[in-house]
């Protein structure tokens, strides 16, 4: 039997994630237990590797199967693609199994070409809704699938709104989003040579190819890197049916927790646009509502959308992380998933799941990933120091913690700066994907659009990078390297500091001190104790390592590396001067030196008093084993 490449929704379930990938997987659960979501089907994972394999082209047998699946969504869907009267127009998402948000590429409103604008326009009474759909649509396709450059056209719309006299995208006219579109598709022949693709198929194949290339592009190489995700894993492709947002002022899209991923507390955080689609949220272009506001806007909707949350987080035993979106005051759920959280939210919602019967002691402790934990001990600021400090601005308090640094205004400039040895706040409208080695490199980021869905919200809380998003009183200037806030100008290396869990902004220097452990974290530490077979001790070559291991649950000490102790500025002399020695005599006598600054060293041997055994490297080769 030949192997299936495709599923459709109704098809498959949460257990076929590494087939159909998280995002897949988890709609056909949605579907399965009876959720709003719009149908598709998805290409699976193996389907990329194949595409790989195959020196990054679809094969002949692949590519049947989609023809085959496209035919059986229009026929789940009643629509078709190209169609005059009921056309078809569809999503095409990645999804790898493990989560990696914003890494890969998405294209929204495939099918669109200027026969079915025009139908569109003139069948729904509302050409404004759909020459928008066009002009996002040649601007994701020619950005993603041919690698235009959305700059380009982000250009021609800056321009178009100056000419207007707007603000806002929303703000221009139906005509003025026709003349976009033809705008978009001369810079897409300019830069291409060829005119833009009309044939829906052939859109739809350049957009499937396009999510398996962007596996392997930089930025999902960086995250799977930092976060274990193998590369042969490869990633699936969602087809999905449209549900539109950008219809009108009854019309909306979101992102919502069903807990908070900062604290961990349980209640639903989100926001919501009217009037956009998905990557008007995630992107920050504008500065979202709470979800709360939802209620007074589309009571029926949120209701609705309430006992979702409901359901799902009862169904996945875990917080969930959602995108819908509400057309024409109906609820459309596309994309579910556990959601990530801060290291502090994570300790709070094991602790709560095992209060609440969700999970035992043991599944609590899995759910915790050990490389979170360090964002624990992250610096917040000094009380005293901040008590006397006044915030020069305010943002959204993104990702928790403190940070101060040197501003710069690139990713480029981050990691430059960084590798010299300097600390930094990487200061941005918006981050995108591309940023992530800056992200990485920086303190904290800092944004002046997005909320706390965007993409430097997400990003840094899973980077564990104090992050505060949504300052929207900052007039930047990118191009010069400087912005203003509250009436100052800061330039690139002057300092400033910020607070991922206040979203306050500081002008200067404000000194951090060490966070303390929360009550969560001792409970999840005596949870795991219960369960673990492995001790754990520490590495450490100074009473000061010594203590703060003791502090935080090590049994003794690993490995203690003298040759450590002597870097310190007022033995390294001594230590050279033995090195250095003539003669036994001479030796002896820097020895005699050195003798002190070991004994006192050698404290750390005190604080275990379990006679725990110890490991001593002397000097850079041999190794004792002691016990006391």
């Amino acid at each position: 039997m030949a192997k299936k490449y495709c599923y459709l929704f109704t098809e498959g379930n949460a257990n076929m994630r590494e087939l159909l990938g998280g995002k897949g997987a988890n709609l056909a659960e949605m579907t399965n237990i009876g959720l709003p979501v719009p149908q598709g089907f998805t290409i699976s994972t193996e389907a990329c590797t194949q595409y790989y394999e195959d020196g990054r082209q679809i094969n002949p047998e692949i590519m049947a199967e989609i023809n085959e699946y496209i035919v059986k969504m229009e026929e789940v869907t009643g629509k078709k693609f190209g169609d005059l009267e009921n056309p078809l127009l569809v999503s095409v998402r990645s999804g790898a199994r493990a989560s990696m948000p914003g890494m890969m590429d998405t294209i929204l409103n495939l099918g669109l070409n200027e026969q079915v604008v025009e139908v569109m326009a003139k069948k729904s009474n509302n050409p404004r809704w759909a020459w928008d759909c066009y002009r996002r649509f040649i601007q994701m396709y020619s950005d993603v699938v041919m690698e235009v450059g959305k700059k380009y056209f982000e250009e021609l719309i800056d321009k178009m709104k100056e000419e207007k006299g707007v603000k806002q995208d929303v703000e221009l006219t139906a005509e003025d989003l026709k003349e976009l579109a033809n705008q978009f598709k001369a810079e897409y022949k300019a830069k291409i040579g060829n005119d833009f693709p009309t044939d829906p198929k052939e859109q739809l194949i350049g957009a499937v190819k396009a999510v398996f290339r962007s596996w392997d592009n930089p930025r999902a190489n960086v995250y799977r890197r930092d976060n274990d995700i193998p590369y042969s894993w490869g990633t699936a492709v969602n087809v999905q049916a449209m549900a539109f947002g950008n219809m009108g002022d009854n019309c909306g899209t979101g992102v919502a927790f069903t807990r908070d991923p900062a604290t961990g507390e349980k209640k639903m955080m989100g926001e919501f646009l009217t009037n956009a689609q998905g990557e008007d949220v995630v992107a920050g272009v504008r500065t979202p509502m709470p979800i709360q506001e939802m209620a007074n806007k589309f009571p029926a909707a949120y209701e609705q959308f309430v006992k979702v949350c409901e359901i799902l987080e009862n169904h996945y035993h875990d917080m969930q992380d959602m995108e819908f979106t509400i057309e024409n005051e109906k609820l459309y759920m596309l994309q579910t998933r556990n959601g990530k959280r801060t290291a502090q939210a994570a300790l709070q919602i094991a602790v709560d799941l095992v209060k609440e019967g969700h999970k035992t002691e043991q599944e609590a402790v899995l759910m915790i990933d050990p490389r979170n934990l360090d964002t624990l001990l992250h610096p917040q600021f000094d009380a005293k120091a901040l008590k006397a400090a006044t915030p020069m601005g305010k943002g959204l308090g993104a990702s928790p913690g403190a940070a101060c640094g040197q501003v710069v205004f690139s990713a480029e400039d981050a990691e430059a700066w960084k590798n010299a040895g300097k600390k930094v706040i990487l200061v941005r409208l918006e981050t995108s994907p591309e940023d992530i080695t800056g992200m990485k490199a920086a303190q904290g980021i800092l944004t002046v659009r997005g909320g706390m869905t965007s993409h430097a919200a997400v990003v840094a809380r899973g980077m564990g990078k104090c992050c505060v998003s949504g300052c929207g009183d900052i007039a930047m200037d990118e191009e010069n390297k400087k912005f203003t806030l509250n009436g100052k100008t800061y330039y690139e290396g002057d300092y400033i500091s910020i607070n991922g869990s206040t979203g306050a902004i500081y002008d200067g220097i404000i000194p951090t001190v060490d966070a303390e452990i929360s009550g969560n974290f001792g409970t999840i530490m005596g949870w795991a104790d219960k369960f673990r077979t492995l001790k754990v001790r520490t590495n450490a070559d100074t009473p000061a390592d010594a203590k703060k291991a003791r502090e935080l649950g090590a049994e003794g000490i690993g490995l203690c590396r003298t040759e450590h102790m002597f870097f310190e500025a007022d033995r390294i002399a001594a230590f050279r001067e033995m090195i250095c020695a003539d003669t036994a005599a001479e030796r002896e006598v820097a020895l005699e030196k050195i003798l002190p600054y070991q004994q006192s060293d050698f404290e750390i041997f005190r604080l275990w008093a379990c006679h725990a055994p110890i490991s001593v490297r002397v000097g850079t080769r041999s190794t004792v084993r002691l016990s006391i």
